[in-house]
């Protein structure tokens, strides 16, 4: 009996080891608290549909959040393009699912303001990360190739942690021009900022963030994730500001590591 007993003990505790909990990993655009609002829900949802308690987590700056998920402690995370094609240098990330849109970066002023004006000037930017795919290194590419800001100009750039405070800042006058993206730009939280900013670029349009899991998570698991996302309510995608996910594979983003090539970016 005492044998028997240690036995179901054993595989009661195995069974538990083998199930581990999914963490979310989610970039963070907006702040931790406004993440978590929108996210959680998303979390409950995926841990009813896969039979796996998942867990949300998001960090305090975009930049803390590269530098976890490259030391891969997240189990299905939602990251912009250019951390994707950057992790999969190291922890082996396979893309699932994406919004079918299209994503661009946004160059922000005031609206009383122009670049023209900063002509031979200083200009003052303010970026989310040094990380941030459409809203940094686009922008950044942008400035340099299309309106020949000096180099050293974008490299005194400051960064705010998220596109909300770049939003902030440009609006309070705390910098001259900010980098964001469309998506971000029209949440309804930065709508009353649209009085005081504008947007003066766009870029050309790449593959959006894709929601992707650690290679080693299993089929079983991947294949149910998979599903649930495709069929995400639409009162969640909603909250994601999102209208559609698509499938979408690891080449799909080719065009993103051959731009990260061509700026010589990698993993710091």
């Amino acid at each position: 009996m005492k044998i028997f007993s240690l036995f179901v003990f054993s595989s009661l505790l195995f069974t538990q080891i083998m199930k581990a909990d999914i963490i979310l990993g989610v970039v963070p655009q907006q702040s931790p608290l406004k993440l978590f609002k929108i996210w959680k829900p998303v979390a409950k949802y995926l841990s009813e549909e896969i039979g796996e308690k998942v867990h949300f987590k998001t960090e305090k700056s975009i930049k803390v959040f590269s530098e976890k998920l490259y030391q891969g402690k997240y189990d299905l995370a939602y990251m912009n393009a250019l951390q994707f094609v950057l992790v999969n240098t190291n922890y082996k990330y396979e893309a699932l699912v994406r919004s079918d849109k299209l994503i661009r970066g946004i160059l922000v002023m005031r609206k009383s303001d122009s670049l023209s004006k900063y002509q031979g000037q200083k200009l003052r930017i303010l970026f989310p990360s040094p990380v941030a795919f459409a809203a940094t290194i686009l922008m950044k590419y942008d400035l340099l190739e299309k309106y020949n800001i000096d180099l050293q100009t974008i490299k005194n750039a400051r960064y705010v942690n998220s596109h909300d405070s770049v939003y902030r800042g440009i609006a309070r006058g705390l910098g001259d021009i900010g980098g964001g993206i469309e998506r971000t730009f029209a949440y309804k939280d930065n709508q009353p900022l649209h009085k005081k900013i504008k947007i003066v670029h766009t870029s050309t349009g790449y593959p959006t963030h894709p929601f992707a899991v650690r290679k080693t998570v299993s089929k079983k698991v991947k294949d149910k994730l998979k599903k649930a996302l495709l069929n995400m309510p639409k009162y969640l995608l909603q909250k994601l500001n999102m209208k559609r996910l698509k499938e979408v594979k690891n080449s799909d983003y080719l065009s993103v590591e051959k731009l990260a090539k061509k700026l010589n970016i990698s993993v710091e």
